[in-house]
């Protein structure tokens, strides 16, 4: 019995001693605790997610998405917004943080599903390559250029400006077609 309570009282002590220095958060918690820890020492990019072309290609637009919830009025899925750098941090890596935290849907291939071996942003707010016409799907330009490699290769650095554009005319309707060669 003396056994016993000497067991629980140990027990006690090590969840006392881990509580007591562990602070317990929720998802969303975490996200708005290290998402907006931004300081004036801080390194920060600005990202934007934009699917104004679609408004004017609205007749190709699959009928199930043709609504507010999914192509806002403005076209802006998420307007310019700051996030802090991390030391290497890639366009990819602003992007993924971003839509968890703003609860947009994103789908995406990693890196090791395709012959490209870079992450393929394959859906944002439920709009997908397609979904808009045969030349449709998500861009992305850093600083107003256009990669030509993934998202998850691109390394940010401080005040870059990253956007995700989705096109319906193979990037020629948002001045991002890659001619052969380029």
């Amino acid at each position: 019995m003396k056994k016993d309570f000497l067991v629980l009282g140990a027990i006690i002590l090590l969840l006392a001693i881990l509580l007591s220095g562990t602070k317990i958060q929720s998802v969303d918690e975490y996200y708005l605790t290290h998402l907006d820890d931004i300081t004036e020492d801080s390194e920060t990019v600005t990202l934007s997610i934009n699917c104004s072309t679609v408004l004017d290609h609205w007749n190709k637009l699959s009928p199930a998405l043709r609504d507010d919830k999914y192509v806002p009025p403005d076209g802006w899925i998420l307007q310019e917004t700051e996030y802090v750098l991390r030391p290497g941090d890639t366009a990819f890596d602003i992007l993924s943080r971003a839509v968890r935290y703003n609860k947009i849907q994103m789908e995406y291939q990693g890196a090791d599903a395709n012959v490209y071996n870079s992450v393929y942003v394959k859906g944002i707010n439920y709009l997908y390559e397609y979904s808009c016409g045969p030349l449709s799907g998500w861009m992305y330009r850093v600083n107003e250029k256009y990669p030509n490699y993934g998202c998850d290769s691109y390394e940010l650095n401080d005040g870059d400006k990253v956007e995700f554009i989705y096109t319906c005319d193979l990037g020629r309707d948002v001045g991002g077609y890659f001619k052969k060669g380029e």
